[in-house]
């Protein structure tokens, strides 16, 4: 049940403020009409646990929770300021607030506390003691306990701007934004057969300053963004039930500079540059002989040129170019005993990636009706690859040195009729790389894994929708998507076929300006196939027949029965379904392998997960200021 106190008021003097500064005929009509405000206080009630879908909304234990919101804003006609407070969710561990002080085209400043809360659904009886520190520890003495893992963001905002210079249409304005998050808690985690909760104690902060210039023809936006990121637990956890590696601290910094120019009200360009250097030099471990560095050491420069062409020529056909040109260059010195764990050396692996990609699109309308949309985007990418080496046994990444990649996309729209309006679009795109970067496999290792981003590709899409109005008060959206991936090349290991499917309805039926339905069905589907070999062995592989598939359904309605009366209501249902169709192991001849591999068991052939979520709401109007809502929902899910 929910008491709300509502102002009835406009937005008219924001939309109008927004539009014509501060011009004179705003101030005046937003001085006939306040700014709305809105504050809501209530309470809820969940009858059951709710552990998985619950995992975000601090809602995920049964009981009574309480709901306060509020939505405040006012204004100083006499200054043009505007004073606004937002909060949500006070009520509830998951919650965040925002305060703002504006004078619009002048000043500003603002402020936002924001708390998420991730409670991990499973609940662990477990040994370990310390779970959430660094001093873990685990004893066969130590009794059995049950132990909640989640983890806290605690989020803090700061924003300011300032016009430096106004004159006519040219100006000049400074911004500067800043964020601090730490983030705590434990998630689950393992060390070779240990539970080992990963303990979480970090801090993330950000900064982005810029300067906009403005003019009629010119616009341009520089400045600088910096990011840190500090865990404050060692990156090497050495604790009483193991030792393992937790994120490094490391920081990143960048220069940009963002643009458009308009020659003429019909063709306008764009640029976009950036530059950036990111490091990771947090120490790791004390050096020894097998672990000369006492850092990773890590550098990487990043540098990114965009420019853009818009132009539209005649009435009916216009034009879009683009170049980008994005280089991403390592800079972490190599090394083959960076970090040794288990008798295995960890190398660092090296990869310089520069991309030089461009996209021509083209619009064309003819006959009133239709509209022909065409585009053809080219991709050439060069990966310098330093390390490669990986330890005996295991399976061999291949890289390409070259890839090369060309999209084509063509659609056309028509509008049938005056209720009838459909498109049908269809791309095609294929990817091709060079022959892989010679390296030394290891004895006895004689397969390679190519991964499916740089793997030889071609892809098939096609796309069909329809807009129909049979009747004044009834729209309905059909939309039906087809795509097929195809692998090839460098990659006896990995994907060969991806496939997928859409399906989606939509209708709207409005009965009436007080009475309206709605409802919505979709069912899509994703398949692959790939063929895995089982832990060290290589000369025993399975093949994979892998399918994901969801149907889901909504209705809804919204009515209001008197004048002071409104309700309505939802209803979602989604059922998802994992198949795995796995086939017996073979050995390297494609016979059936003599003996099944220790732990090769075959998932189950189904895992199903259902949600059903029903919501009503009936809200009344006390008087012209209040209202009184009550809101029933049911939650299910498996």
């Amino acid at each position: 049940m929910m008491t709300q106190k509502q102002f009835r008021l406009s937005a008219v003097a924001a939309i109008l403020s927004g539009v014509f500064g501060n011009n004179v005929l705003a101030d005046e009509i937003s001085e006939l009409i306040e700014p709305d405000s809105t504050i809501s206080i209530g309470v809820g009630n969940w009858s059951g646990d709710r552990r998985q879908t619950g995992m975000y909304d601090a809602m995920q234990d049964k009981g009574v929770y309480g709901l306060f919101e509020a939505d405040i804003a006012k204004r100083d006609n006499d200054t043009g300021t505007w004073y606004k407070l937002e909060a949500r969710n006070l009520g509830l561990e998951n919650r965040d607030i925002k305060a703002e002080v504006l004078r619009q085209g002048d000043i500003g400043a603002s402020f936002e506390y924001s708390r998420i809360q991730r409670k991990d659904p499973n609940t662990y009886w477990t040994n370990v003691t310390g779970i959430g520190t660094p001093n873990m520890a685990t004893s066969g003495t130590q009794p059995i306990y049950k132990k909640k893992l989640g983890t806290r963001r605690e989020q803090m905002n700061f924003g300011f701007y300032k016009n430096l210079y106004q004159n006519g249409k040219t100006g000049l304005d400074f911004n500067l934004s800043y964020k601090n998050e730490d983030k705590t808690g434990a998630r689950n985690w393992s060390t070779g057969n240990n539970f080992a909760p990963e303990p979480i104690d970090s801090t993330t902060r950000q900064m982005e300053a810029s300067l906009s210039w403005t003019t009629e023809k010119l616009q341009l936006r520089g400045g600088y963004n910096g990011s840190w990121y500090e865990n404050n637990i060692s990156p090497l956890l050495t604790s009483g039930i193991g030792t393992y590696t937790l994120p490094p601290g490391n920081e990143a910094h960048q220069l940009f500079l963002n643009g458009g120019y308009n020659f003429t009200k019909d063709t306008r360009a764009t640029l976009k540059l950036e530059y950036a250097r990111a490091t990771q030099d947090e120490r790791f471990v004390d050096q020894s002989a097998t672990n000369p560095r006492l850092n990773l050491g890590g550098e990487v420069v990043t540098t990114l040129m965009q420019l853009g062409l818009t132009s539209r020529i005649t009435k009916d056909f216009s034009v879009n170019a683009n170049l980008r040109y994005h280089d991403k260059d390592d800079k972490t010195p190599n090394g083959t005993n960076f970090f040794n764990q288990g008798g295995h050396d960890h190398p660092h692996f090296d990869q310089s990636i520069r991309t030089l990609s461009g996209k021509l699109e083209a619009v064309y309308r003819f006959a009133d009706v239709y509209t022909l949309v065409g585009s053809v985007e080219e991709k050439r990418q060069r990966r310098d690859l330093k390390q490669t080496m990986e330890p005996a046994n295991l399976v061999q990444l291949g890289f390409p040195t070259k890839l090369d990649e060309t999209t084509t996309r063509l659609e056309l729209r028509r509008s049938l009729t005056d209720t009838l309006n459909g498109s049908v679009s269809w791309v095609h795109a294929k990817r091709d790389g060079s022959s892989f970067d010679p390296m030394a496999l290891p004895t006895g290792t004689t397969q390679q894994l190519s991964p499916f981003n740089t793997a030889d590709r071609k892809r098939d899409k096609a796309r069909f929708s329809l807009d129909w109005t049979p009747l004044e008060a009834l729209s309905l959206q059909f939309v039906f998507e087809d795509g097929k991936d195809e692998y090839s090349g460098h990659n006896p290991l990995g994907l060969e076929e991806g496939k997928a499917r859409l399906y989606s309805l939509d209708a709207t039926w409005t009965v009436s300006e007080k009475l309206s339905f709605n409802a919505w069905y979709s069912y899509d589907e994703n398949k692959a196939k790939q063929t895995m070999r089982h832990g060290n062995s290589i000369t025993q592989t399975r093949r994979w027949d892998i399918e994901d598939s969801a149907d889901s359904l909504g209705l809804g309605f919204k009515w209001e029965a008197t004048s002071k009366f409104r309700t309505g209501g939802n209803l979602e249902w989604t059922k998802s379904k994992g198949q795995y169709d796995v086939a017996a192991w073979v050995d390297a001849t494609g016979l059936p392998a003599a003996i099944t591999p220790a732990g090769g068991g075959i998932l189950p052939s189904d895992i199903t997960d259902k949600h059903l979520r029903v919501s009503l709401f009936g809200q009344y109007a006390l008087n012209k200021t209040s209202d009184l809502r009550l809101d029933v929902i049911y939650d299910k899910w498996k």
